[in-house]
């Protein structure tokens, strides 16, 4: 995928699961939310292939206004990301974890035809209850999911398929543009296998088409294989993927010392 591709999907990212505090440094974003530990939420993403200026120092400013927040410093790693900065963390002992696949499909290749229609939510803490029954998210989440999802500027679709009053999966769509994001995809553990998130996916795909959209995207950890197999019937195929960098044991006792 090329890079002004890329860069489209990752502003879309970016709208579409928006962070309590923004910042620039450059073409790198520095991302924090106090009411969310997610990575994406807490993460500097360098966005220009081409912006690699004075890394040290950069990457030290950033690592402490994480620190002041609260939060480990963390890379978040994409094809935008310059090859130096990555050379860089490599030398000072950074390590790589959670990599990630961005997975695309043209909506005009869906099958939208089994798709059940279903109107979105317009209570959001009625998905945010579901959401942390499905998911089997922490209590201490609910204040923080409900402000990114109230902080979402794009047209947004909460998708709750249930069973009685009892919820069984989840889906968030938001429509931005021709571009159609999915988040918080999950089926309860229990009725995982037996369709339920392929059709609350489709119903959220078929109401991102109705709304305008071309193209639907998602983000999923590559060791997830039973989630790859779902998107992959729907016809979602890899774009790119990412991963992110923390600092490593040996850099972490040397910002103690530094402190101390």
């Amino acid at each position: 995928m090329d890079f002004a591709t890329i860069r489209r999907f990752e502003a879309g990212g970016l709208r579409a699961w928006p962070a309590e505090t923004v910042s620039y440094d450059g073409t790198w974003v520095l991302r924090l939310t106090a009411g969310h530990p997610s990575k994406r939420l807490n993460s500097v993403n360098p966005l220009d292939p081409g912006d690699d200026r004075n890394i040290a120092e950069r990457v030290e400013r950033a690592v402490h206004q994480f620190e002041a927040y609260g939060r480990v410093p963390t890379f978040r790693v994409s094809p935008l990301c310059a090859d130096a900065i990555s050379t860089y963390l490599d030398e000072a002992g950074w390590r790589t974890f959670g990599e990630s696949i961005v997975m695309s499909l043209d909506l005009e290749n869906a099958p939208l035809g089994e798709a059940m229609d279903q109107i979105p939510l317009k209570d959001t803490q009625r998905f945010v209850n579901a959401t942390l029954k499905v998911h089997g998210y922490e209590e201490t989440l609910r204040s923080g999911l409900s402000r990114v999802i109230a902080a979402i500027r794009p047209e947004t679709g909460l998708f709750v398929l249930e069973e009685g009053d009892e919820p069984i999966a989840t889906a968030i769509c938001v429509r931005d543009g021709s571009l159609a994001g999915l988040f918080e995809i999950a089926t309860q553990p229990d009725r995982r296998g037996k369709g339920f998130g392929r059709r609350v996916l489709l119903s959220a795909l078929k109401w991102a088409r109705s709304h305008g959209a071309e193209m639907a995207w998602l983000q999923v950890e590559a060791d997830n294989e039973a989630a790859l197999r779902l998107y992959k019937s729907l016809g979602f195929r890899e774009a790119y993927r990412y991963h992110y960098r923390q600092p490593g044991t040996q850099v972490a006792e040397r910002t103690k010392k530094k402190k101390s």
